[in-house]
């Protein structure tokens, strides 16, 4: 296997700081708040193998960290323009393109994205490949929530995802919940 050499930008945030990798050509490969570090290095392992990644410090600022800071900023639609990569199956990689359709504040349920896949029935699998996303934030995973309308799991945890979807909301995005 290819060793994928990867550059980390480090961002403060007002819900921790946040990890951004990108690779050589500056596309980011995976992002994920500081204090989930490991989380983070244990998908990339899923993704590229244990010993199919390196990271070394980034060199000047990427357009996806540039992004990002503008998402915390207010500027909420920032984050959708950004390029990424992932590993991953083509079922995980068509729920993250699912899930990059979600607009900004706007919410949806498990099933909502199972049918936009046209896997109506696989709401579970949809649920293990939104856990697996190595792209929080970019990739909205915040936006997915349970059928009854509850907040559910986050990676980055509840109050987080609370957070951005508050955070959206009050800067323009749309409110369905």
């Amino acid at each position: 296997m290819t060793n994928l050499s990867l550059f980390e930008e480090r961002i403060a945030s007002p819900v921790g700081e946040i990890v951004v990798l990108t690779d050589a050509a500056r596309v980011l490969r995976a992002l994920d708040f500081a204090d989930y570090n490991a989380r983070m290095r244990r998908l990339l392992d899923r993704h590229y193998g244990p010993r199919g990644w390196t990271v070394a410090p980034a060199i000047g600022e990427s357009a996806a960290a540039r992004a990002i800071r503008s998402y915390f900023d207010g500027d909420v639609v920032a984050i959708d323009s950004v390029a990424t990569v992932t590993g991953g199956t083509g079922f995980q990689r068509a729920v993250w393109t699912a899930l990059r359709a979600v607009g900004a504040g706007s919410t949806v349920a498990y099933a909502e994205i199972a049918a936009a896949i046209g896997r109506p029935t696989a709401m579970r699998a949809v649920g293990l490949a939104n856990g697996a996303n190595p792209v929080a934030i970019v990739v909205p995973c915040h936006r997915i929530i349970g059928r009854s309308g509850a907040l559910t799991g986050y990676g980055g945890g509840i109050e987080r995802k609370r957070w951005l979807i508050d955070h959206e909301r009050a800067h323009g995005g749309t409110m369905l919940l």
